[in-house]
């Protein structure tokens, strides 16, 4: 089946190079089974639910001259064993080795002959576990018709749900010429194409006094985005190179919890205080001038949720909006809970703070929402320029209960955003089962130490945890 894409997703598709593919990744850990997890019960589990995500059966196709946007068109040579593949770590498989084999993966872009996605099986890692890295370009996932693949091949129960046989036909690719033929009557249509789609990309077919005040209310969010002007100076943003490294932490949910009832504020905004003070050690390390004033400029997507959606559930539904936040994190203030302060105040002041989501609803709406919603903040960040913010922090709630993947326990999961134009370091934070989960991708060039965030982030959690005693 041919359809063409959006404009957002053709333009996700030609802004990227080399040195930024746009991509969401995520970096699963599990505990090994006795029996193991295998290559081929991986494959069945992938190819069963396939179903659920049919853009991932299809690849991108250009038309002659650029006379249309490109088109959706099924692989007809569609092999998953090219998408899903092995790898194992040398002995004695600790993390700090697969973080390296995983931002050497995150710096590769997508074959676009193919389907834009791939998966690894790494083998080898110590204390009995193994992994799953998958990287699905950013035009595969929409959040709303197109989840993620991490979305649908997660379980809540250890027996993996029965599914009816697949029985999938690719369609017959067109021809160039099929294909300018169609980009030519779309040419002659146009005027009224465009307006159909004007109409659907404004209002998003509002039909009344509510839907049109939602739509009013993304309008002003935008407009105030763009109204903030360029960040502020930063070592965070100069030239990105082709090259990665990856790192992750790991705190405990419940000490955000106390934080928020402490000091009456949203996870979230305990959160972005956190990485807030990480961030001003990081920059004091490196002898950069830090004054009270100085702010680093984040992007941190907000997911809200509709109420008339409540009820909705299931892959393919509407899990959730994404509004675009833009939030100056003062580094240059010493004191953490002033820190935290100005951050919930600055919170709650955005227009759909209101109508944030908390992990108990989004968890209803899907098997496993994160991997989408990271994926819907990072489209919400790139529709914006670089140059208004300094980085990307993508922050979105989790199912708190033991999830499986092929009937293994999933024990960790990591966000691994990419990077933007310029911008040297992505933060993607994911709450699961009782923990929050960061994922930080950065530039090898223009961060080499970038494994010292961690500990600055603990660092960083503690000093507001003896202040809230």
């Amino acid at each position: 089946m041919v359809s063409r894409l959006s404009a957002s997703d053709a333009a996700f598709y030609h802004q990227e190079d080399t040195a930024t593919p746009m991509y969401v990744g995520t970096l699963s850990i599990l505990r090994k089974p006795r029996a193991g997890l295998s290559y081929e019960t991986l494959l069945e589990t992938v190819e069963r639910r396939l179903p659920q995500i049919p853009r991932y059966r299809q690849k991108v196709r250009e038309v002659t001259l650029g006379l249309a946007r490109p088109v959706w068109v099924d692989d007809r040579d569609f092999d998953i064993t090219y998408h899903i593949r092995r790898s194992a770590l040398p002995s004695p498989g600790s993390d700090a080795q697969l973080h390296d084999l995983i931002a050497r993966l995150g710096s590769r872009p997508l074959d676009k002959t193919r389907p834009l996605w791939e998966m690894y099986l790494v083998e080898g890692l110590d204390k009995n576990r193994i992994a799953i890295y998958t990287k699905s370009h950013q035009v595969l996932v929409n959040g709303m018709t197109a989840l993620e693949i991490g979305d649908v091949i997660a379980d809540r129960t250890q027996k993996p749900p029965a599914f009816g046989e697949d029985i999938w036909i690719p369609a017959r690719e067109p021809s160039d010429r099929q294909l300018v033929l169609g980009a030519i009557g779309e040419w002659i249509t146009r005027p009224t194409s465009q307006l159909a789609a004007l109409r659907g990309t404004v209002t998003e077919v509002a039909t009344n006094a509510g839907e049109l005040a939602t739509v009013a209310r993304r309008v002003a969010d935008v407009a105030r985005t763009v109204a903030r002007g360029t960040a502020p100076s930063s070592p965070l943003n100069t030239t990105v190179s082709r090259n990665r490294r990856f790192s992750v932490a790991h705190h405990g949910l419940e000490d955000y919890r106390l934080l928020r009832a402490r000091y009456d504020c949203d996870i979230n905004d305990v959160v972005l205080a956190v990485v807030a003070g990480a961030l001003r050690n990081w920059l004091l390390s490196r002898g950069e001038p830090v004054t009270p004033s100085t702010t680093v400029r984040a992007m941190a997507p907000m997911s809200v949720y509709p109420d008339a959606e409540l009820d909705s559930s299931g892959p393919g539904q509407p899990i959730s909006e994404v509004s675009p936040f833009l939030v100056d994190l003062p580094v240059g203030e010493g004191n953490a809970v002033v820190r935290l302060s100005q951050i919930a105040h600055a919170t709650e002041s955005h227009s759909t703070a209101a109508s944030l989501v908390d992990a108990r609803t989004i968890v209803t709406l899907s098997g496993f929402a994160p991997p989408t919603l990271h994926a819907m903040g990072i489209r919400v960040a790139t529709s914006f320029s670089a140059r208004l913010f300094n980085l990307l922090i993508t922050n979105v709630p989790g199912v708190q209960k033991q999830m499986f993947v092929a009937g293994t326990k999933l024990l960790e999961t990591y966000a691994v955003p990419p990077l933007l134009q310029n911008q040297v370091l992505a933060i993607g934070v994911t709450s699961y089962n009782g923990m929050l989960y960061f994922g930080i991708n950065a530039d090898r060039d223009a961060m080499s130490d970038v494994d010292v965030l961690p500990s600055l982030l603990r660092e960083s959690l503690e000093e507001l945890l003896d202040a809230a005693k």
